[in-house]
């Protein structure tokens, strides 16, 4: 079983791309969703939350997300620490996933995957593209709670989309001028023979 990566900066249409997939019958993991759903319901996670950044975190036991933005991406120290503790669980939850598949290939998304270089324990890697503003756009609709100043934080924090593109075998571009259907399509003629 081929394991595929989606990638690509905030905003850039992962979900919108994995969906499709979804729609031809691809097994997807998303790894942010995950890794969320994991911050609250993994206990021994939730520990090394609060002991590295304080009981602050979590609010009545449901994860305090403002706090934590505010403490992780400010400090790129504390973004390390957090990242320490998430992605093994993550890596962990993914191969248990991994083992109920059946399909000729599967895909995991996260927005983290080359920063986390978990891009290297993939068969294959897409990036999915799209213009800064564009992205910008999106995020101000999607999450309205998300200053500028925020926004461009977390940007700032990822790769940048000249290394993204040197490391993946393809890139869709999810540009408003390409139309993303037929460039699903041929990723998955191409991953599935």
């Amino acid at each position: 079983m081929k394991i595929v990566g989606i990638t690509g900066g905030i905003g850039s249409g992962k979900s919108t791309v994995c969906k499709i997939f979804e729609t031809l019958g691809i097994p997807v993991y998303q790894a942010d969703d995950r890794a969320k759903y994991l911050m609250q319901h993994d206990a021994q996670l939730i520990s090394s939350i609060k002991k590295t950044f304080g009981e602050k975190s979590y609010e009545n036991s449901v994860l305090n997300r403002t706090y934590l933005a505010k403490v992780i991406f400010s400090d790129a120290k504390q973004t390390a620490k957090i990242n320490a503790l998430v992605h093994p669980v993550v890596g962990r939850d993914f191969e248990l996933w991994l083992e109920d598949q059946s399909s000729y290939y599967v895909i995991k998304e996260a927005a983290l995957m080359i920063e986390s270089d978990s891009y290297k324990q993939l068969d294959f890697l897409i990036n999915v593209f799209s213009p800064l503003e564009t992205r910008i756009s999106r995020i101000q609709k999607r999450d309205p709670q998300r200053s500028l100043e925020e926004i461009n934080g977390i940007i700032n924090k990822q790769v940048s989309e000249e290394e993204r593109a040197k490391l993946a075998d393809v890139i869709i571009n999810n540009n408003n001028e390409n139309l993303l259907i037929p460039q699903v399509l041929s990723i998955h003629k191409q991953l599935s023979f």
